[in-house]
């Protein structure tokens, strides 16, 4: 399947990532889907840099990625690749790579690391500020920090807190506010981590690895197809999403 059915915006990025896919099929024996947790741009570029001598990420739309392995027994460009295709959902990558499966398993099992939290993600902790001083900050910051919410006032030219303050609650979703507030006073509490959903390897082929609800049966394919086609048909640019060197 190629993607010359339009010249529409886009399109050629589409085909680019296409066509990546398929090298890297063919120049490396084991394949990830990888799902992310608590997704940062700047994470996954310092991941592929580390990895860049024998491995390659590809983190793009999930439709053009299965057209790339094959989304069905008829269009995947080795056997079985079309069962990867089916766990490209949600927020997920493909790793390609000359590190064993073994390999990539322990260092996924114990790669983590730690970033602030953004709006919408459910607190892992209470944070309290005691009434008191917050010498971490200049007095320029107070207007900012009153808009934030905080009960602020300057005091001797020190922001200080008139009354004690709970930035948030633990096991309550964060504000865009709260996740601003708890960023300013250094406090992380969102993990950035891979997980490895299944892999396929040329001498072993498919396994997966996380069990899922996917029906791996062959007349699940027409709907991917119809879906993977109106993908590359689709105008809008997913920049973020799309996978870069």
């Amino acid at each position: 399947v190629s993607l010359t059915k339009t010249d529409r915006k886009g399109l050629a990025w589409k085909q680019r990532i296409v066509d990546d896919i398929r090298f890297c099929v063919e120049k490396y024996p084991n394949i990830f889907v990888f799902q992310v947790q608590n997704m940062r741009n700047s994470l996954l570029k310092d991941l592929r840099q580390e990895w860049k001598q024998n491995s390659r990420f590809i983190f793009g739309k999930n439709r053009v990625m299965q057209i790339g392995l094959g989304r069905n027994k008829s269009e995947e460009v080795e056997p079985d690749l079309h069962l990867l295709s089916k766990r490209l959902t949600g927020q997920v990558g493909l790793l390609f790579t000359d590190k064993s499966k073994k390999e990539v398993l322990e260092w996924a099992e114990n790669y983590w690391a730690v970033e602030y939290a953004r709006s919408g993600f459910v607190a892992t902790e209470t944070v309290t500020l005691p009434a008191g001083p917050l010498e971490e900050f200049a007095h320029s910051m107070e207007p900012h920090l009153r808009s934030l919410g905080l009960p602020t006032k300057l005091e001797k030219g020190i922001v200080t807190i008139y009354s004690d303050y709970t930035v948030c609650e633990e096991g309550k979703v964060l504000t865009p506010e709260q996740a601003r507030i708890l960023k300013l006073l250094g406090k992380p509490m969102a993990k950035f981590r891979l997980t490895m959903k299944c892999s396929w390897t040329k001498s072993e082929g498919f396994h997966l690895h996380v069990e899922d609800d996917v029906n791996d049966e062959e007349q699940a394919d027409s709907a991917m197809e119809e879906e993977a086609t109106q993908a590359m048909d689709d105008d809008d640019d997913d920049d973020e999403e799309e996978d870069d060197e």
